[in-house]
């Protein structure tokens, strides 16, 4: 059984004490979802702060309210990053320049860093190569190719060389408790995981969602990844540790307890999704981009496609590295014709 703690979270600008010495607090996002989650953990000496929202005015004014308000003034001493999605980790700089530390993997540092500085004016030519073969539409590749696009670095803080790597199956203290850490995969290449050794918490980020399942993405830089694969396998890996009594903070929507049925369902959906795909598959070869009838069973608008697109990707390359599907030919537009 899900069962999450409250209906709503905090409105913008305001915490909730959701456990002893924790603030959740919540930061717009301009797109879905649209709302990441935040948390603050109470030291000694100050404030352990996990996760940050995108760089924004409007999110560095709500921090600043935050700071001032029910974080008392104290200083935020270290910074953990879940991973390097620009919701979890895009003011993570901003933090860094007022004296915190920065704790993630090495792998989500990595990914960041490289993504703020790797600026680009126009899309590059691997992933125009990429939305051709998947069987994104002529007319939309094109509209792409003359348009600058999103940079990480429109919406992060500069990100100052120097972290704290967090190594899967380490222990860490902060908020007057300690934890074990413990890495996910698929949605973001070591994502971490804490869980609490002296109650019942558990930081779930993305990895744990209660009520959405994270996108498993594959992208023009990575473009064989098995994120599927990946995140199945972290999913059956982190139920030797799940309790139900345990209290998830997620990186979106409500914290729930019932992580054992939830890790359950989360690897149920995915072989589920794959089940629809395989047989759609055997009955006739299809481009990746026909794919998303059988993967979402909904129209995929265009502000969503991109996301639609890499997750479709994602779900093609698990049965391609199962040796269930490969490519039957291409389109007279170079996509790839996947059969089973």
């Amino acid at each position: 059984m899900i069962k999450t703690l409250t209906d709503t979270g905090p409105t913008a600008g305001t915490a909730h004490e959701i456990a002893p010495g924790v603030l959740w607090m919540q930061m717009p996002l301009p797109f879905k979802p649209s709302l990441v989650n935040v948390y603050a953990f109470r030291d000694e000496d100050g404030w352990t702060v996990v996760d940050t929202g995108i760089d924004t005015p409007d999110t560095r004014e709500i921090w600043q309210g935050l700071l001032a308000g029910p974080l008392g003034g104290a200083p935020v001493n270290r910074l953990i990053a879940t991973h390097h999605h620009l919701d979890h980790i895009g003011l993570a700089g901003w933090f860094q320049a007022q004296g915190a530390e920065l704790w993630t993997s090495r792998t989500a540092w990595l990914m960041a860093r490289m993504s703020i500085l790797d600026v680009q004016e126009r899309p590059t030519p691997q992933a125009l190569a990429f939305w051709r073969a998947a069987g994104m539409d002529a007319a939309m590749i094109a509209e792409r190719a003359a348009e600058r696009p999103f940079n990480m670095s429109d919406a992060s803080a500069p990100m100052p060389p120097g972290y704290l790597r967090l190594v899967d199956g380490g222990e860490v203290r902060f908020g007057n408790r300690r934890w074990t850490i413990r890495m996910g995969e698929g949605h973001a290449p070591e994502h971490v995981t804490l869980w609490s050794m002296d109650d019942d918490l558990v930081i779930g980020g993305d990895q744990l969602l209660a009520s959405i399942s994270p996108n498993l993405g594959v992208y023009p830089n990575e473009p064989d990844a098995d994120t599927v694969g990946a995140w199945i396998e972290s999913c059956r890996r982190l139920q030797a540790f799940a309790r139900p009594e345990q209290l998830v903070l997620p990186g979106h929507k409500l914290p729930y307890r019932g992580l054992p049925t939830r890790l359950r369902q989360l690897i149920e959906n995915q072989n589920a999704a794959l089940e629809r795909l395989l047989a759609g598959l055997r009955e006739e070869p299809r481009t990746t981009v026909g794919c998303f009838d059988l993967l979402y069973r909904r129209m995929i608008s265009k502000p969503e496609f991109g996301l639609a697109l890499a997750e479709a990707v994602g779900h093609i390359n698990h049965l391609r590295a199962r040796g269930q599907v490969w490519p039957r030919g291409k389109t007279d537009q170079g996509a790839i014709l996947w059969g089973a």
